[in-house]
């Protein structure tokens, strides 16, 4: 008799969980594999940005400002460093830690203490008074404290134009500024100190020290090149209206340094003028459309650039009320003479100079003329005063910048660029291009 066998179950059931080991098995090791790709993605990524960019560098600013210590209705944006902070970084690393950052914000008494009590004075003006001053970790600092004045809203206007614009730039042609302090009695700014003092004693203090030409061209070309910053460069075109001597600084190489930006603005790129409220500058210095209220642009610096370019050529100031009559305004001394071909005439330091210093100072000159011209249309963009008196571009003979005192002429933009990557086409007004060279167009 045959016997019942009843089916086998173990078989299937074998089947179906090795089936489902095996997908669980795949399932794992592909997740283990993108987990695997994915991390050594995120290391290559850091590694890519760690050697394009470097480590980040270690922030000094970290000590918020207490909400108490604030003036009311400001806003803690700057941080109080303390002095254990600042001892504690070597000047090379304290000046690249802030390179890129805000400025600092210091208390009374730490300006007290750098400034040793506000005892070594370097200078005064309207604005107030400058103190040489040491931060604890050694660097040298001129310290500008404000008088406090009568018209507070003036000296709160001239505190906000200095942090708000050079507190923003970084360029070896301006100051430096480190930090400031703002308080109910103590309103001061903290910049670089610079071992020379201003160009303007440099220039013309009884001494005569000796200046050569070589020097005071570099000394002019550096000015220009921090103006081109400020005006072309910056993410906000920064105009000054106060260029002169007096707030344009030498360091220890007599590397100039443009300071003093408590009358500057800040402007949108697209904004080709700036309504401006009083009489902005020094006279003498001033752009004409300054002194009748007319619209003010970048072209302002320019022409106080022309005019203290005229001041390094000559050694003198630009007025001397003491000299005859057709001597007094040297700009127009030195076109009277640049027309009779007797330039060297009225240049400092150019006795028996070659003949390439002389073409340096003429070209030197004829920039100043563009520069003053009466019209800001006709004046170059500071980006075409830095070729040309860095001999990257001819020059054009200059038209006459004081024939307004004869006759209104019709002011004309002789200064349209285009720019390609080859090279700068000058353009006149009327868009008809005068050639492909890097030549100033004869109008």
């Amino acid at each position: 008799m045959s016997s019942f066998s009843p089916p086998s179950f173990d078989n299937g059931f074998d089947k179906e969980a090795s089936s489902t080991f095996n997908s669980f098995l795949v399932v794992f090791v592909v997740i283990a594999v993108l987990s695997i790709l994915g991390s050594v993605a995120i290391a290559y990524f850091v590694y890519r940005c760690v050697r394009k960019s470097g480590l980040p560098a270690i922030n000094i600013n970290t000590t918020p400002v207490p909400a108490a210590a604030a003036e009311p209705g400001s806003t803690a944006l700057y941080a109080v460093v303390p002095d254990s902070q600042i001892r504690d970084a070597t000047v090379e690393r304290f000046l690249k830690e802030i390179a890129g950052e805000k400025p600092i914000r210091f208390t009374p008494q730490q300006l007290s203490g750098f400034t040793n009590s506000y005892s070594a004075r370097l200078g005064a003006g309207g604005f107030g008074a400058v103190y040489k001053g040491m931060l604890p970790n050694g660097l040298t600092v001129a310290v500008k404290r404000l008088h406090p004045g009568h018209d507070d809203r003036t000296s709160q206007e001239q505190f906000m134009a200095e942090v708000g614009t050079i507190g923003r730039t970084h360029h070896i042609n301006l100051v430096r500024l480190f930090g400031f302090c703002y308080d109910a009695d103590v309103r001061a700014l903290v910049y670089e100190y610079m071992e020379h003092g201003a160009l303007d004693s440099y220039l013309f203090d009884g001494s005569r020290r000796d200046v050569g030409f070589q020097t005071r061209r570099a000394i002019a070309v550096g000015v220009a090149r921090g103006l081109r910053y400020l005006h072309e460069e910056c993410q906000h075109k920064i105009v000054h209206y106060d260029i002169k001597p007096g707030n344009v600084l030498l360091d220890g190489a007599l590397t100039p340094k443009v300071a003093d930006f408590g009358l500057a603005q800040l402007l949108n790129r697209a904004d080709t003028h700036k309504t401006v409220s009083g009489m902005r500058g020094t006279p003498g210095y001033a752009a004409p459309e300054m002194w009748m209220q007319a619209g003010a642009s970048d072209k302002c610096d320019v022409y106080s650039f022309g005019i203290l370019l005229f001041e390094i050529l000559g050694r003198r100031r630009n007025f001397d009320e003491a000299a005859p009559e057709s001597r007094q305004w040297f700009p127009k001394l030195a076109w009277t003479k640049y027309e009779s071909g007797e330039l060297m005439e009225v240049v400092e330091s150019c006795d028996g100079a070659g003949e390439q210093d002389e073409k340096t100072t003429r070209r030197m000159c004829e920039v100043a003329f563009w520069c003053v011209q009466q019209q800001p249309e006709a004046r170059p963009p500071m980006g075409v005063v830095v070729k040309m008196l860095e001999g990257e571009m001819d020059i054009a003979p200059p038209a006459n910048p004081f024939q307004h005192l004869m006759a209104t002429p019709a002011a004309a933009n002789r200064w349209t660029t285009t720019t390609s990557s080859v090279n700068t086409t000058l353009t006149p007004a009327n868009g008809v291009s005068r050639g492909n060279t890097n030549e100033i167009v004869k109008l």
